[in-house]
């Protein structure tokens, strides 16, 4: 009998799993894997003209959203937790340890230190406080340390400072972009209205085709995986053979130092559905 693997990705807001792992997540999730999502902050300061409870609750709407698209088995939303506001308070640590215990996952994947957001960062720093911590028993001993000690690993980003992502894993999502602009296509208020924004674009996207929202994720959000799949160009190669020269979208994971020691190959073994 084929094991389960579980997958477990703590992102800091409710897109931030989507927009690192949703490829990777629709192939686990299709192969009878078992995939959660976590937003550790409710989303409530994303957007240019709607905040506090109103935004937290549409957004929380978007991420089930995601979840009947992706096929994945959870999407939670922390939704005590502000934007903006995020700290690795020990009652943070509490509930990330508790998190990661009751789920058991094979695999914990979050953001790295580094990352622009304050919110990722914290995110980033609590998962890393917990990892070990997830197996002192006589710590939150409310709940049982899991059975196996997870893997933990990052999901891409672009930052060189203090150096670029390493590509341990990488997972080609060219055959699943269109379910991955699907999820995407569920965060309206991110995708289509403050990101767009941010980029110094307003526009009535009610109006569009699915060709055009497409056309439009791909534009904004593929190209963050082109460049995914370039970076670790010689990793797909190693992995894939020839047909690793041809993948032009990837999703790019690098090994944590935290939790189970495994190799770079057994950790892309692990990553595969």
């Amino acid at each position: 009998m084929k094991e389960v693997k579980r997958f477990l990705m703590i992102g800091a807001h409710p897109d931030d799993a989507d927009i690192r792992f949703g490829g990777t997540a629709v192939k686990l999730a299709r192969a009878g894997y078992v995939v959660k999502f976590v937003s550790f902050c409710n989303g409530n300061c994303g957007h240019f003209e709607m905040a506090g409870a109103q935004l937290a609750v549409r957004r929380f709407a978007e991420t089930q959203a995601s979840r009947e698209v992706s096929g994945i088995s959870e999407y939670q939303v922390f939704t005590e937790n502000n934007d903006c506001e995020l700290f690795p308070t020990l009652e943070n640590r509490k509930k990330m340890i508790r998190l990661i215990r009751e789920f058991q996952p094979d695999v914990v994947l979050t953001h790295r230190l580094c990352d622009y957001h304050a919110d990722h960062r914290a995110t980033a720093q609590l998962v890393q406080d917990a990892a070990y911590l997830t197996q002192v028993p006589m710590y939150c001993a409310d709940t049982p340390i899991p059975k196996k000690n997870p893997v933990y690993a990052y999901v891409y980003d672009d930052f060189t400072d203090p150096r670029p992502i390493r590509p341990d894993a990488m997972i080609p999502i060219d055959d699943v972009l269109d379910e991955k602009c699907h999820m995407l296509d569920c965060h309206v208020s991110q995708v289509y209205e403050w990101l767009a924004w941010e980029l110094g674009e307003k526009f009535d996207h009610t109006t569009w085709s699915w060709e055009k929202k497409r056309e439009f994720l791909v534009k904004n959000w593929g190209e963050r995986f082109v460049r995914a799949a370039n970076l670790g160009r010689e990793r797909l190669i190693q992995i894939y053979g020839e047909a690793g020269k041809n993948v032009r979208y990837a999703e790019l994971f690098e090994l944590s130092p935290y939790g189970s020691k495994i190799s770079a190959d057994e950790f892309q073994k692990l990553m595969e559905p």
